[in-house]
Parts: structure tokens; sequence; C-alpha cells
């Protein structure tokens, strides 16, 4: 693990408990920091984010943290030991949702195939009838 992606870590690990903690905007309801991408020199870091809701939650959200920028930034200077501390960048991550969507897909299919895969009947031999018909006729006459 290179010292940007331990960097990029603990970045993720500091933005995601400020939101959770510190910052008090009622448009960041159930926001998650999904993780975080820095640039080699350590100058700037993309976080991403996930929420639960609507596009509009999604743009009200994007607007909050962006909005919380600066004090983001100084909190994670006083958190961090790092020469500079990294512009940020929040951007969203619907990735969620896709495997969500994907899930519900691949039990759709597996549903489908449940259906039209249905064991068949067995196959009785020739004359069952016959041997049924006759152990009955034979219990009668007893």
């Amino acid at each position: 693990m290179s010292r940007s992606d331990k960097v990029a870590e603990e970045i993720r690990k500091e933005v995601s408990m400020i939101v959770a903690e510190e910052l008090r905007d009622p448009r960041l309801g159930f926001t998650t920091i999904t993780r975080c991408a820095l640039t080699p020199d350590l100058r700037f870091a993309r976080v991403f984010f996930s929420v639960y809701g609507d596009e509009q939650k999604w743009k009200d959200t994007q607007a909050g943290l962006e909005h919380a920028i600066g004090f983001i930034r100084r909190a994670l200077g006083e958190r961090l030991d790092l020469r500079f501390v990294p512009e940020i960048v929040f951007a969203s991550d619907h990735s969620s949702e896709y495997s969500i969507i994907i899930e519900q897909r691949l039990e759709e299919i597996k549903s489908q195939q449940a259906i039209t895969n249905k064991p068949k009947p067995k196959k009785r031999k020739a004359g069952h009838a016959a041997k049924k018909t006759l152990r009955r006729l034979k219990k009668k006459t007893k």
C-alpha cells in the first residue's frame, strides 16, 4: 500500500467522522463517505459519498458538503500531520445503487429459472395401473 493510499484512507475516515459528528447541516442526513482518491502529490482529493434518497436528496447533500469544504479542510489540518491539506472535491458514488439493481436482476433471473426448470413428473412404467388394481382386488378378497 503506497503512501498516497494510506493518506487517502485516513482522509476518508476523518471526513466521515467530521460529517457524522461535527456538521449540523440537515441536508447531510444519511451521508456515507465511501472512498477517497488522491493525486500522487497529495494536493487534491476527490472524496466520494453515497446517500439514501432520490436525485434531489443527492443534489442537496452535494450542496451541503461543498458548503462545508472550508470547515472540513480546517478540521483535517488539525487532525492529520500533513504539510499541505489537500483541496477537496466531493463526487457522488452511485455504486451501492447499482449493486442493489444488479442484485434484484439476478434474483429475477433466478426466480424465472426456477419456474421454467420445474422437475418433470416421473414416468411410470407400463402396467403400473394394472399392478395397483390387482393389489386392491387382493385386499378386498381377503
